[in-house]
């Protein structure tokens, strides 16, 4: 039985209060930018005469400097609300990410991962907080005080109004707020029921060790893959493509789920090892941590080629409103847009591509560390030019990342070790228990 140890509890209650106090300060400095400062700001970006948009509807409706301040001001505001949301939509699909993974390993009567459920049962305990956290955000957008999804605004689809939006108005049987409205909802509460469904019928099945329950316990595993398929391509739509309303790609719902499901084996690898060094997890072995760095590079490569298709078919297509996404980026996020392949895809494929060194702890456990700092970035990227545009590199944006990266990460140390604290960490009632523990990799 894992004790969440008072030591690491108080590190993760600080990084609340810190991630907090930074996030404050970031918000209090956003909020007395003026407009002096901001049309400093446009000055800046636009330096060169190059006004390369990083959103495609900034090309509809009035293009007057008055226009083009009003625009500059709503991102520049958008800044606390942005950091917080990629965040939260990250933390809400990795932690959903690990279920859908622990669901596959049921669905396909997986041997080697049993002795890491319980992990990934912990991950997804995760979900409420994450989803609570998206349902304040939805309430700030859908009563306009908060402006991330520009399509929520009534005027773009207005016809005879001087910014209707013909794009978003053929869009608009799906982008609209009642259907955004109900479909988080489905999102949140659908995971987060499945989540403590599964994590209930896991612990019955230790309990009774009935077959019957084990098969209740697949039958439920398989809703969730069915469950996930749907909903995880609809958020992504809805939280991250749909910032970007005149694009649309294909592949995008493939890219933002791969993300996080290399985010969650990263997640699922980092907590197995500290419960192996902490030795309430001893029958976690090279064998497992192999499987897992496994999956890592797996999914880091499928990353990468989502990535890569996703670019170039928008790329050498050059149509206006489809290259648009990635000249803004280009452009105005150079520093993180091209860097964030060697975290995510150079690293993982020179480092994890050889069997033995998945063996060794020290380095897949920093891997792990740099896919999850790499993915983050990778969200980063989806929210942020397309809701702050090109006024991200000052310090408020720094002061407001920072400290919602910390309290995110803090908030989910605190409820995964805590959920981890009470579970049994062996699920001895499985059936295929036994194959975990004697578990040997055979090349």
């Amino acid at each position: 039985m894992y004790s969440f140890s008072p030591k690491l509890r108080l590190y993760s209650i600080i990084l609340i209060v810190l991630g907090l106090v930074l996030f404050g300060a970031g918000y209090l400095m956003n909020h007395n930018i003026d407009d002096a400062r901001i049309e400093h700001m446009m000055e800046i970006a636009h330096a060169g005469g190059d006004h390369t948009p990083t959103h495609s509807s900034e090309l509809v409706g009035p293009q007057d400097h008055q226009a083009h301040l009003d625009h500059a001001k709503m991102q520049v505001h958008n800044q606390p609300l942005a950091a917080i949301h990629t965040v939260a939509v990250f933390l809400f699909a990795l932690s959903c990410c690990a279920l859908f993974f622990y669901s596959i390993q049921n669905a396909a009567h997986a041997g080697w991962s049993i002795i890491v459920l319980r992990v990934m049962e912990a991950i997804a305990s995760f979900i409420p907080w994450a989803g609570g956290l998206l349902l304040i955000i939805m309430l700030l957008n859908i009563t306009h005080m908060g402006h991330l999804f520009h399509w929520m605004d009534p005027a773009t689809t207005t016809q005879g109004d001087p910014h209707f939006d013909s794009i978003i108005f053929e869009k608009s049987s799906f982008l609209n707020i009642p259907g955004y409205v109900i479909r988080n909802i489905i999102y949140v509460v659908g995971a987060s029921f499945f989540a403590w469904k599964l994590k209930s019928l896991s612990r019955k099945v230790d309990d009774t060790k009935d077959r019957k329950v084990y098969a209740t316990y697949y039958s439920w595993s398989v809703g969730y893959i069915a469950f996930f398929g749907f909903a995880s391509a609809a958020w992504a739509w809805d939280w991250l493509m749909s910032i970007d309303t005149h694009w649309y790609s294909t592949m995008y719902i493939w890219y933002a789920m791969v993300s996080c499901l290399a985010s969650a084996i990263a997640a699922i690898t980092l907590i197995s090892v500290y419960l192996k060094k902490k030795g309430v997890l001893p029958q976690f072995n090279d064998n497992h941590l192999h499987d897992l760095g496994v999956y890592l590079f797996a999914t880091s490569m499928l990353w990468t080629y989502t990535w890569f298709c996703q670019f170039m078919l928008y790329w050498y297509a050059n149509v206006p409103e489809e290259v648009n996404y990635f000249f803004g980026r280009f452009k105005y996020y150079s520093a993180t847009f091209l860097p964030m392949l060697i975290l995510n895809f150079l690293i993982p494929l020179l480092v994890l591509v050889s069997s033995s060194i998945k063996r060794n702890y020290t380095v897949v456990t920093t891997v792990a560390v740099i896919v999850l700092i790499g993915h983050w970035l990778d969200y980063f990227n989806m929210v942020m030019p397309g809701t702050v545009g090109p006024y991200w590199q000052t310090v408020e944006v720094l002061l407001l990342n920072l400290g919602s990266v910390l309290f995110g990460l803090g908030l989910f140390v605190f409820v995964v070790l805590t959920a981890l604290s009470k579970l049994k960490l062996i699920p001895e009632g499985n059936p295929f228990v036994k194959e975990s523990k004697i578990y040997e990799y055979p090349f």
